[in-house]
């Protein structure tokens, strides 16, 4: 369903680097990788679980080096969402894995930035989100808010990403609690393969606005029946759930129950160069392996867009597009 107009919520922008990318920037950087072509790369994309996702996601990291990279990073991937009906995207960046090859917060932010402004004219707007390594501590959280501080100027909000179980989000309580006292959004991972209970304190700790996965929510009754009267947006990340063993098929996705639970779901790509999908890709897959309808793939289209971070004029706008869709 490239055609419908919709938001992306859930993408890190390290996740669509495609292989060509890769390989196309380590020459261009002098970085050595440990495949000989695009096709070995490609052939290593086959993942158990979200750890062992994480390894080559890392290490494919080590060519991003210049402001230049980071540019033609958000470029690329926003001309590939404007192909895929995205208007409006809000865009993971996982800074302290850059920082931690010396790679400094300015070339990251602004370049990133630069390449949103350059696709200016494709029709997609969208604004950045500086996701905390839950896997790192939480003074390093800290220590990279501070960094961020002078560009916040491009940054619209504050995310939790990585390995999830082992690392609540009760660990990140006080550098939530100041990116909010800076006037930034708060979204968090919760509930892909760690527990409800994740989903809680991200709630309840953390004071999220959106839960990122959040399909480990239905365990608990009582956090479905919270989920439904708050509409606490979930941005669902269906073909990256099956790609991380989340559902060993797209058939088996709970997508169907979150919906008929009432809960505000949102269809979203993740790591689209990973997980073999961008966000238009993903809506034909659950048509096509969930019995989606029309009218639903309408829902979760105005879904995306009532759950985003933008201000009421462009949503009313951008719903009025989802209401004219005609599939």
């Amino acid at each position: 369903m490239l055609d419908i107009p919709k938001a992306e919520l859930h993408v890190h922008i390290e996740g669509t680097m495609e292989p060509e990318m890769v390989f196309e920037l380590a020459r261009r950087n002098e970085v050595e990788l440990p495949y000989s072509s695009v096709a070995e790369l490609r052939s290593r994309y086959e993942f158990t679980d979200l750890q062992s996702f994480l390894d080559i996601y890392y290490a494919n990291m080590a060519v991003l080096r210049t402001r230049r990279d980071f540019r033609e990073l958000a470029a690329a991937y926003l001309r590939e969402s404007a192909r895929q009906g995205v208007r409006h995207a809000e865009i993971f960046f996982d800074p302290q894995a850059h920082l931690a090859r010396g790679v400094e917060m300015a070339p990251i932010v602004e370049g990133l930035s630069e390449g949103i402004a350059e696709v200016a004219d494709s029709g997609v707007t969208a604004e950045l989100i500086l996701c905390f390594l839950r896997d790192e501590s939480a003074g390093s959280a800290m220590d990279t808010l501070r960094l961020a501080e002078p560009f916040l100027d491009h940054i619209i909000g504050v995310g939790l990403d990585s390995a999830e179980v082992g690392h609540p989000p009760s660990k990140f309580t006080d550098v939530f609690e100041r990116a909010r006292e800076l006037g930034l959004r708060a979204v968090a991972h919760a509930g892909e393969e760690g527990p409800a209970e994740y989903v809680r304190e991200a709630l309840d700790l953390l004071r999220v606005e959106r839960v990122d996965h959040g399909i480990r929510a239905l365990y608990d009754p009582g956090l479905v029946d919270r989920l439904r009267r708050e509409q606490t947006p979930l941005t669902v990340c269906p073909l990256s759930n099956v790609r991380l063993g989340s559902f060993d098929h797209l058939s088996q996705h709970t997508l169907p129950r979150l919906m008929a639970e009432g809960l505000m779901v949102t269809i979203n790509s993740d790591d689209p160069a990973y997980f073999g999908g961008y966000v238009g890709e993903n809506f034909s897959a659950v048509r096509e392996h969930l019995g989606i309808t029309r009218e639903q793939l309408r829902q979760l289209a105005a879904n995306s867009v009532r759950a985003s971070f933008l201000g009421s004029e462009r949503k009313s706008a951008l719903l009025a597009e989802v209401d004219a869709w005609t599939g």
